[in-house]
């Protein structure tokens, strides 16, 4: 019994999980500093951050791809089914090849890829909102299309702008993300020296 109680898991210590938060404040205020900059620097040069977007996206491809066709040589060696393995090693590979060969041309065609899906939801909300009474709140449901349309129509129209837009998006969320880390860290320091000062205090008398 006593063996069997003990391989029981508990709980984690809400405390001494604060107390490590506390001691690794330090990592959060990193983290913190460094989305604010991305965030900035997405602002500032919108541009090369589009681009190292892609070019990060074509390495994640091509590591991937080799990755998948490593799988698939094991599984050939164990009799296994490796076709499908290898032929997405060789489609990730051929996407990241592209993609850095091509960044402008992968980048519109990630634009408007998010292009035709805000239009295939606008259209379908639209579709779902004549079935729907209006006291159910037809009328938002239907605004909701025109406005999922309306982007998408914009981001056909205009494909640079819209990749431009969507730079500025994930420049505000890094500087919103990574000032909430800085904010939590300085916490975390204040409540680190708290505790410190409070150890010494007691130590004294």
């Amino acid at each position: 019994m006593a063996d069997n109680a003990a391989t029981i898991p508990t709980k984690p210590d809400p405390a001494s999980l604060g107390a490590v938060l506390c001691r690794n404040w330090w990592a959060f205020a990193i983290r913190g500093a460094l989305g604010v900059l991305f965030g900035l620097f997405s602002f500032l040069m919108p541009g090369i951050t589009m681009l190292s977007l892609v070019i990060l996206f074509a390495a994640y491809m091509l590591v991937d791809g080799v990755f998948a066709i490593i799988a698939a040589v094991r599984a050939a060696r164990q009799n296994e089914r490796w076709g499908l393995l290898t032929l997405e090693g060789v489609v990730n590979i051929a996407t990241g090849v592209i993609a850095y060969l091509w960044p402008g041309l992968t980048l519109v065609a990630f634009v408007l890829l998010i292009a035709v899906w805000a239009l295939i939801t606008g259209a379908l909300m639209l579709a779902a909102a004549f079935r729907l009474r209006a006291d159910h709140g037809r009328w938002w449901l239907a605004l909701g299309g025109i406005a999922s349309l309306a982007y998408g129509a914009l981001l056909v129209a205009a494909p640079l702008i819209g990749a431009l837009v969507l730079t500025w998006w994930i420049g505000a969320y890094a500087i919103v993300f990574g000032i909430s880390l800085l904010v939590l860290a300085f916490k975390l320091r204040s409540r680190q020296a708290h505790t410190v000062a409070g150890v010494t205090a007691r130590a004294g008398t």
